[in-house]
């Protein structure tokens, strides 16, 4: 696996990469539901490497590999935090911190948002289309006035009700991104086609 964004590459463990004149590597174990190269992740880096970032609060919610919020971290955030519900996925966000020397500006938590207080000023959550549906006003609550706030793990056949959330919410949506994963057979959700969103708070 070998993710390059502007300024940045995110590689296996496994795999040897030379790093180019400036730019930061970081080495990223997973065994998440979205895994570095899952497309889901891919589009939420993509959205993230396109915002200024230096000196700001981010919040990575379902945080798997921790893959997120090292790359806030790595493209010069204050604080990132991560949590997740899964024991396992916060011992390896931790264990990956420790490795790529960001322990010092990445805190991961075992639970959710409901246990967290803001205000952040840019907030990722790669997570299933269901649960994004239940996240919608505590994404407000803890988003600072003015914030990003980037969604993916949803498909273009899911993406309506969830806009409808998010208008009501007072968040207007500035990016969209698509990406296709070839699959056998056409997955339930009716499409080959993930999706993620950059949406900023009004």
């Amino acid at each position: 696996m070998l993710l390059r964004l502007p300024g940045l590459a995110i590689k296996s463990s496994w795999r040897p990469y030379r790093a180019r004149p400036g730019e930061r590597v970081l080495t990223v174990r997973a065994r998440s539901a979205f895994p570095p190269s899952h497309p889901t992740t891919r589009l939420c880096l993509e959205l993230l490497s396109g915002i200024p970032l230096s000196g700001v609060r981010l919040l990575d919610v379902g945080c798997g590999s921790g893959i997120l919020a090292l790359a806030g971290a790595a493209q010069g955030a204050r604080i990132c935090v991560g949590v997740d519900l899964s024991w396992p996925a916060v011992r390896l966000s931790q264990e990956n911190a420790r490795e790529n020397h960001l322990a010092g500006t990445v805190l991961f938590a075992r639970g959710s948002s409901e246990c967290l207080k803001g205000p952040f000023q840019v907030l990722v959550a790669n997570l299933p289309a269901a649960l994004h549906l239940t996240k919608v006003e505590d994404f407000t609550r803890l988003a600072a006035p003015g914030a990003t706030l980037i969604l993916s793990g949803f498909r273009d056949t899911q993406e309506e009700p969830l806009r409808e959330f998010y208008d009501q919410a007072g968040w207007a949506r500035r990016r969209r991104l698509g990406r296709d994963e070839w699959c056998i057979e056409l997955p339930p959700e009716k499409s080959y086609t993930w999706v993620a969103w950059l949406l900023e708070r009004q």
